[in-house]
Order: structure tokens, then sequence, then C-alpha cells
């Protein structure tokens, strides 16, 4: 077994090229399940609807790209970034249809915005009109 030692940062980290042949065998971890007494008919979607006009059409304009607010706000027709965050994309941040590229810091220079599942489960079921 050939190792070696990398340095990333503060930690050294100790990589193995030829790993001994029991390393290669994978443990059995399998849980025993419960079996589902039934089974649902459908899936629910009600999660996914929302009556606010404005988040729809955020969703709707955002799509399934990463925009910047300025992009998503030339695309909606907007000029006020104030009434835009408060009523556009705040709510929808808050009910889980919009995400930061870089939640950590919301301030980033190139902070963008793209849709979570929810969001793009919203904007699936406008565009193929099961709304």
């Amino acid at each position: 077994m050939t190792s070696i030692f990398v340095r990333e940062s503060r930690r050294s980290v100790k990589l193995h090229i030829n790993p001994p042949a029991e390393w290669k065998e994978q443990p059995n971890l399998a849980v025993p399940s419960k079996q589902p007494t039934s089974t649902p008919t459908s899936t629910p979607t009600s999660f996914i609807h929302t009556n606010n006009k404005s988040i729809i059409r955020l969703v709707k304009a955002l799509g399934e790209e990463q925009l910047s607010v300025k992009v998503m706000m030339e695309r909606i027709g907007l000029k006020d970034r104030e009434n835009f965050l408060d009523y556009s994309l705040n709510p929808s941040m808050n009910e889980g249809y919009i995400r930061m590229l870089f939640p950590d810091s919301p301030r980033h220079p190139r902070q963008k915005y793209l849709l979570t599942v929810k969001g793009l489960a919203l904007y699936n079921s406008i565009c193929h009109g099961d709304s």
C-alpha cells in the first residue's frame, strides 16, 4: 500500500493509492424497512401552488436560469428595486420557491438567484398548463 500526504490549508490528508483488498468490500448496511400498508394514489401537489401573482411572475421570469436582481427586474419590467425586493423576491424566498446562489453572503458581488425544487415544480406546472 502506498500513501501520500497532501497538505490542505491547515490540515493534512492521507491519500491511499493502492488500498488493501479488504477496503474494497463494502459492508451491508441495509436497514430493514417497514412495508407501507397502503400506497398513495396521487402525489400531493398542493404545496407547489400559490395565489401570489408576484411570485408566479418571478418564477416564470427566472425559469431554469440563475439571474441577478437587475436582470430579473428587467424581465419583469420593474424599475424600483426596493418594491421588487419587498413584494416579489423576499416573499418568494420566504415561501421556498427561490434561493440564493451564495446564501452565506447575501451581498456577494456575483449573487444570483435560482429556483428551488419547489420553484421548479411550480415553473413546470405553469409551463405545461397543469395549474
